[in-house]
């Protein structure tokens, strides 16, 4: 079982949740830069474009000007979360914390 996150982990979490609700995506993602301020996201499926929500999260916050990521959750029914986004972006060792509809914390991965 998961460790208890912190406040700020969990945040994260109920960001990915209400963006995956907004949409009824099949994923809802959010991250954290490196000053704190936070950037969620959907699943993008379109014809033509077909991006994760973690993966448009990370867009987002690099759009912005971000300098670097220290943390991300993503809210998925699959139970897995595909981090080489996170990790191309913010580098080694950032937790990305994977839980399921209900906000239930599944794993924490780290990139």
């Amino acid at each position: 079982m998961p460790a208890d996150l912190s406040a700020e982990d969990a945040k994260l979490v109920t960001l990915a949740r209400a963006a995956r609700a907004r949409t009824r995506a099949a994923e809802g993602a959010a991250v954290r830069d490196s000053d704190g301020r936070t950037y969620a996201a959907c699943t993008v499926q379109l014809d033509t474009v077909k991006l994760s929500a973690l993966q448009l999260a990370v867009a987002m916050a690099v759009s912005s000007g971000v300098k670097g990521i220290e943390a991300a959750a993503v809210v998925t029914d699959t139970g897995t979360a595909d981090v080489d986004v996170v990790r191309y972006f913010g580098g080694a060792a950032l937790p990305v914390v994977v839980a399921d509809g209900n906000g239930e914390v599944q794993d924490v991965v780290h990139t």
